[in-house]
């Protein structure tokens, strides 16, 4: 079997038979589940074991894995001459973290708007957020049910293409699982990529994006260049509402997915006089503050007088965002982006600015909504000596295109770093 006995790190969001499950939530304590998940299923039918659960940000809501009710991720960098402790990125910090700490060969993540992506690029590896149906979502405790998309973190492209293949593959118990053929992710590995066009869009010049992350794009798109293919410039002209835009449909899933956590049927129950006193003292203790804010702007909404506002309006805005990339490839194979605006920042450096939080996924989130496959690739240092990383996009489906294009990017940045206190760093 292709995995037997690696050891994989499974998120603390993927169901797994009689092993406490969490999503890194107080109101889901001593919660042991009578069933696997899909893809955990996959992997343990591939000849992978379990090495453990790793820390989330709270129900997967956050960008940093501070929001977990047991405590924040520490990534395993550090600014260079500066000790202070680093988040990992978010919410499948914990396997970011794992992975790039040489604790394990590799994990599973989630990425509902950059989840997987972005703590790839803080942490120095490498991240694949599949297209959304690709990977069963059955048995991965749902945050957006129509934004959620389970995938592998990895070390190199080739391991994620490997874990991929595993991991894929139609469910029946899953309605949103595409009944597509899984092809062998890794044979896409050629290292040919003559003749692509690769869009580059010029959308994602956010407005005080350090000039070191727009220099290493540049450095990306000669890489590529020199490679074979040939940079075009492409506008996806609704980018500027892709954030705004999750930021309405997300929560709005949330607050309809969450409602099912109520005390009654399993993990933290607050008694109280009756049962709506039961169900409120519940959710208080249970839910922390990250989870109450995205419940509360969710609910808000999708409530009379609110849903075509903001809900219906968000859906509208969702569907232009995926009819601007299907015009793009039309004329592009793939395109490259940065895949966040800045590296790793200090634990509790953003903690009070909410908005500050959610801008860390303005270069992922278009991706998600429009249900793309994406790939993360480390590809150089900040000036501070920390990871920085690139994004791959694709066509639906086309998750070979996006790992063969992350491949050839992978051997042109040579990112061989590691966290120094891995033995054998200079």
């Amino acid at each position: 079997m292709r995995l037997d006995g690696i050891p994989i790190a499974v998120k603390d969001l993927f169901c797994t038979k009689d092993v406490l499950t969490t999503a890194a939530s107080h109101i889901l304590d001593g919660f042991h589940p009578p069933y696997e998940s899909t893809v955990t299923e996959k992997l343990w039918q591939a000849g992978a074991v379990m090495l453990g659960k790793t820390n989330l940000d709270e129900f997967a809501m956050g960008s940093s894995t501070t929001t977990s009710h047991y405590g924040p991720t520490e990534n395993p960098w550090r600014r260079s001459g500066d000790n202070r402790p680093l988040v990992a990125g978010g919410s499948s910090g914990g396997s970011a973290a794992a992975v790039a700490a040489h604790a394990a060969l590799g994990a599973t993540g989630t990425d509902t708007g950059g989840s997987i992506r972005q703590p790839a690029s803080f942490c120095g590896i490498v991240g694949l957020k599949p297209t959304y149906g690709r990977c069963s979502r059955w048995g991965v405790v749902a945050y957006a049910s129509s934004l959620d998309h389970p995938g592998p973190l990895a070390r190199t492209v080739r391991d994620a293409a490997i874990l991929l293949g595993a991991m894929a593959g139609h469910d029946p118990k899953d309605s949103t699982s595409a009944p597509v053929p899984v092809p062998d992710f890794e044979k896409a590995l050629t290292g040919d990529i003559r003749g692509l066009k690769v869009g580059i869009p010029k959308e994602y010049r956010a407005d005080g994006m350090p000039a070191e992350i727009e220099t290493l794009w540049q450095h990306g798109v000669e890489w590529l260049r020199a490679a074979g293919a040939e940079p075009v410039e492409i506008s996806l002209p609704m980018t500027k509402y892709a954030l705004a835009t999750y930021y309405i449909i997300a929560p709005a899933e949330a607050s309809s997915n969450l409602a099912r956590y109520d005390g009654v049927k399993y993990g933290l129950r607050v008694a109280g006089d009756s049962l709506d006193e039961m169900y409120e003292l519940t959710r208080a203790e249970g839910f922390g503050a990250e989870v109450k804010r995205r419940v509360l702007i969710g609910t808000y909404v999708l409530s009379a007088g609110y849903y075509d506002a903001y809900y219906l309006k968000a859906q509208k805005v969702r569907a232009l965002i995926a009819r601007d990339f299907a015009a793009a490839f039309e004329n592009v194979d793939c395109l490259l982006t940065p895949t966040a605006p800045s590296a790793a920042f200090a634990i509790g450096e953003k903690q009070d600015d909410p908005i500050a939080m959610y801008l860390n996924d303005v270069f992922t989130v278009p991706a998600n909504l429009a249900g793309l496959p994406a790939i993360s690739v480390p590809s150089g240092l900040s000036a501070d000596g920390l990871p920085l990383g690139l994004q791959i996009v694709g066509r639906a489906f086309d998750e070979e295109m996006v790992l063969r294009v992350g491949d050839v990017l992978e051997r042109a940045a040579q990112f061989t770093h590691r966290p120094s206190f891995i033995a054998g760093e200079r």
